[in-house]
């Protein structure tokens, strides 16, 4: 009877350890993971580029006085289209006190010179007509004596532009600004009573007024230094206006700067391109813009996923995972080619039928594991 129920105990001892080791492995262990696939497929990969930059008019004319003096009166306002000649504003003339002393003293001085030539020349041309005087001295006396008036026509004339800015009232007057091409005023800098400066070889002189044609806009932008070799004038560029949501238009390269600059350590490149402005679009001047550029095309191609390969850790090659069974997968090296940052071009390595795993997929939480995991930190704590 007692060797009946020592072996009783064994057994029940044996089939506790049992028991014991199924439930310890079973709670601990882990569900596989099952990998989906995705076969490589036909597309057309564009590798592009994109510049940042802005649209602005090809051609910005700056208005600048001939002459110092103060504004008088601004008749436009700016985003107003404008033709050659349009008036803009007037000028007031603040003299030189210095040169305008001269110059009335010059005009006395011609006044006085010409009432003594008349005299002489009026009671010289009643001898002439006696005959007294040979026509030689009449001759000379009547040039000196309309040089005088030439000289004194000359001094009030300069009297007057340095007094009024122009000799007479004419449209062309210093005093008047005027629109030199036709286009839309983009800005008017200065007010009525602003003092501004004559542009000469020693001073840009004040600017009035702005003017450009808004129908003729270009694109300018920078590009890194490793994709500036792809580009070449001519290639259309696709412009996106960031302050005119869904708004693209079409443009042609064409130039691309023979310096580079450096822009916060990254060296780039100036392009500019023709943009083509849509008539039922208006483009203000300024507008940031972004530019791509296809730097290349291939189409027809097998691809995948880029988010599919894997590198080599020694030699950083790429290779892929082919499904070889239910859950089974054997390394395949693959040749890749030109990305677009989303699919990648298989040069070799992989067919159509090939099944690649998607190997990046991590094994979903458990419900309830996560809240476990959770209370357990917080008693440690």
């Amino acid at each position: 009877m007692n060797k009946i129920l020592k072996y009783a105990l064994i057994a029940i001892l044996v089939i506790g350890a049992f028991w014991a080791a199924w439930f310890f492995i079973n709670s601990n262990s882990k569900s596989s993971i099952t990998y989906e696939t995705q076969n490589p497929f036909i597309a057309n990969i564009e590798k592009k580029s994109v510049a940042t930059g802005k649209v602005v008019p090809e051609d910005e004319v700056e208005i600048k006085p001939q002459i110092s003096g103060i504004i008088d009166k601004i008749y436009l306002e700016e985003g107003v289209k404008v033709k050659a000649g349009d008036l803009i504003a007037t000028i007031k003339i603040v003299p030189n006190e210095q040169a305008l002393n001269s110059s009335r003293g010059r005009v006395k001085s011609a006044e006085i010179s010409l009432s003594n030539i008349k005299t002489e020349y009026e009671r010289n041309k009643k001898l002439f007509s006696k005959g007294v005087i040979s026509s030689q001295d009449f001759n000379a006396l009547q040039l000196r004596y309309d040089q005088a008036q030439q000289e004194l026509s000359n001094a009030r004339a300069d009297y007057q532009i340095i007094r009024k800015g122009s000799a007479g009232g004419s449209s062309s007057a210093n005093t008047n600004i005027r629109a030199t091409i036709s286009g839309t005023i983009l800005e008017i800098p200065v007010e009525e009573g602003d003092q501004v400066v004559e542009t000469n070889n020693f001073n840009a002189g004040t600017t009035i007024a702005a003017i450009a044609d808004l129908s003729k806009m270009i694109f300018e932008g920078k590009v890194d230094e490793g994709e500036v070799s792809k580009l070449k004038v001519g290639t259309p560029l696709k412009i996106s206006l960031g302050a005119l949501e869904g708004a693209e238009l079409d443009a042609k390269l064409k130039f691309i700067a023979p310096k580079a600059t450096e822009d916060t350590g990254a060296v780039q490149f100036k392009i500019e391109g023709d943009v083509e402005v849509k008539e039922d679009l208006f483009i203000r001047a300024g507008y940031s813009a972004n530019a791509s550029v296809v730097l290349e095309r291939k189409e027809d191609i097998l691809v995948i996923p880029e988010a599919l390969l894997q590198f080599d850790e020694n030699t950083e090659k790429p290779y892929v995972e082919v499904s070889a069974g239910d859950q089974k997968w054997e390394r395949r090296e693959i040749e890749v080619g030109i990305s677009d940052g989303v699919n990648i071009e298989i040069v070799s390595g992989l067919t159509e039928n090939d099944a690649v795993k998607e190997w990046n997929k991590t094994e979903p939480i458990k419900k309830g594991e996560g809240d476990e995991n959770k209370k357990g930190e917080e008693d440690n704590e």
